[in-house]
């Protein structure tokens, strides 16, 4: 399910697009939400809906632990030497949006290990309602909630709802079983973002990842051109 917005906004470059030799970096998509939401889950599905046609990478965030990337490896949803995690050692907004050198030095790792690079995705380690990324590290943020938090999460707003470029309503499938309604949840998400896009998804479901996946082609698609 896929709110009907379209936001051509700026491409929300405020890095340099290039690298020190020229050539054109990997776009850098950060996906954040708090803890539980589905975020390794949609990024081990992105894996997996794009690996075959761009050449990308994943960092992953947690506090203590490597866990994320662990997962992802488990799942071989791309090559081992193409997954990196950071451990932040504090609150993960520290490390996306406050002091950003860990993240910025492992992307840039991984460019020069494994790159050329199209895409490279920054998870964040379960954070709140508040949690966003610098504009220095990514160039386009992804901010997961799901129906099992509540469907007033979307009303209740904060900087990761109402500010990031796509929203995603996570594990649809669950919303007849914790009483979450998603009309109600469409409506307050369109009340809080405007024209910013929306996505309702179910990784169990048929569709997947689709809707997500072809929001991240279209931003890569205007990054190249």
């Amino acid at each position: 399910m896929h709110l009907g917005h379209h936001h051509d906004g700026p491409a929300a470059v405020s890095a340099d697009a290039h690298r020190p030799d020229g050539t054109r970096r990997a776009l850098r998509i950060g996906l954040g939400g708090p803890v539980g939401t589905g975020k390794t889950a949609t990024v081990a599905a992105l894996c997996r809906a794009l690996r075959q046609e761009l050449s990308l990478a994943v960092v992953t965030n947690d506090i203590y632990t490597r866990e994320d990337a662990r997962f992802l490896l488990r799942e071989a949803v791309l090559p081992p030497e193409r997954i990196t995690a950071v451990e932040t050692g504090a609150c993960p907004h520290t490390a996306i949006r406050d002091d950003i050198s860990a993240n910025l030095e492992a992307v840039e790792d991984l460019e020069d290990t494994v790159g050329p690079l199209d895409l490279v995705l920054v998870e964040s380690g379960g954070d709140n309602l508040t949690a966003t990324f610098s504009r220095g590290l990514v160039d386009a943020q992804v901010f997961v909630i799901d129906v099992a938090g509540g469907d007033d999460i979307p009303r209740k707003g904060g900087p990761g709802v109402t500010t990031a470029d796509l929203l995603v309503v996570n594990k649809t499938d669950l919303a007849p079983h914790v009483g979450s309604d998603l009309e109600r949840m469409a409506a307050d998400a369109r009340a809080q973002r405007g024209d910013l896009p929306v996505v309702f998804q179910s990784l169990r479901g048929e569709a997947g990842v689709r809707d997500v996946a072809d929001w991240v082609r279209a931003r890569l698609a205007a990054w190249t051109a």
